[in-house]
């Protein structure tokens, strides 16, 4: 090959080589440009790498603390507002135990210097036996707490056979003695002294202070939350 065409074949193969690194830095630039900004103080690491107008992360929209979530309810404002009343008459009561159970005295002890909480009750009521465990374990715990209060049961059941048979079902740490107070003039004279219609369902709560003092009545079932109201008005601890 001359001289002149060597030449020629040179030049036109720096040429090349020029075009070709002008488009490989133009490439470079063109991704450089597509890279998102790098991110501003105080942005934090979702925002650096959130792509421009994709939509927030969940997190940005989410409550900042369960602290924002609803306050729990607040406890049943039970007894308020009721006046003392004196506590029934116990008579018309008949003590009804399971074989082997230890027998309940003839009358309630009202205004004996000890708390009475009575329970009016009967076996068809599926409320009145969910709470006998609870109003049991509430006794004791009272007790512990330095609290003198006596659990008085009272069966409403039209049958004492009936009354019989669920005592003598119950495991010895259940309730195996009751009161008996069939219908009658009797049973219609207890409700009224306690302000209660004897259409009203049960079970039915009745706290006599140690005065002998009727100073709450609770219509209804009681529950695990309402123990703080109880023991504040015993005077136990919360």
């Amino acid at each position: 090959m001359s001289t002149a065409r060597r030449s020629g074949a040179l030049r036109s193969a720096f040429v090349a080589l020029a075009l070709a690194a002008g488009l490989a830095g133009g490439c470079d630039a063109d991704k450089k440009a597509d890279l998102p900004p790098p991110p501003t103080p105080g942005q934090g690491r979702s925002n650096a790498v959130t792509a421009p107008g994709a939509a927030a992360p969940a997190s940005a929209t989410a409550p900042a603390s369960a602290a924002a979530e609803a306050a729990p309810a607040a406890p049943r404002l039970l007894c308020a507002g009721q006046s003392p009343r004196p506590a029934p008459s116990s008579g018309g009561l008949t003590a009804v135990a399971a074989a082997g159970a230890e027998k309940l005295p003839a009358h309630i002890g009202f205004g004996v210097g000890k708390w009475v909480w009575v329970n009016f009750w009967a076996a068809w009521c599926k409320p009145c036996m969910e709470e006998m465990p609870r109003l049991l374990g509430w006794q004791q715990k009272l007790r512990a707490a330095g609290v003198l209060v006596d659990l008085a049961f009272i069966s409403i059941d039209d049958d004492e056979r009936q009354l019989s048979r669920f005592l003598e079902a119950q495991p010895g740490t259940g309730v195996r003695a009751s009161y008996w107070l069939p219908d009658g003039p009797q049973r219609a004279g207890w409700l009224r002294a306690l302000g209660v219609k004897e259409t009203t369902e049960l079970p039915i709560h009745a706290i006599a202070a140690p005065s002998g003092q009727v100073t709450c009545v609770i219509q209804g079932a009681v529950e695990d939350s309402d123990y703080p109201t109880i023991a504040a008005l015993l005077g136990g601890k919360k």
